[in-house]
């Protein structure tokens, strides 16, 4: 039965990850992430704010393209640290665990590429 994917997580499964200090925490990243997530945060609220007041169509684009790669941004320095830290861990004690990150890994850069 796999493990570790989005629908077969269990609810232990997630108290033990939670208790993992992650590499965003581990690399004092966590506050820079917090700091780019709040700024995507004010550019989607600038984006509905653009479609209230009826903007032109191009400059919505040019903003949702400006979001989108600042979210690209997150996810690929998240990934980066995921695969220095989780998944390199794993690796060098090697076994079943070390499996299990790598097609975590792979999963989660599948889902990227597709997005």
């Amino acid at each position: 039965m796999p493990k570790n994917t989005a629908e077969n997580v269990t609810a232990d499964e997630v108290v033990q990850a939670d208790a993992h200090q992650h590499s965003y925490i581990a690399n004092n990243s966590k506050a820079d992430y917090l700091k780019r997530l709040r700024r995507i945060e004010g550019q989607a609220r600038g984006l509905q704010r653009m479609v209230e007041e009826e903007k032109y169509c191009i400059d919505i684009l040019t903003q949702v393209a400006a979001m989108k790669k600042a979210l690209e941004a997150v996810a690929l320095g998240l990934l980066d640290e995921h695969m220095a830290h989780c998944v390199a861990g794993a690796v060098r004690a090697g076994g079943e665990e070390a499996d299990l990150k790598l097609k975590e890994a792979s999963d989660a850069i599948a889902r990227l590429v597709r997005s």
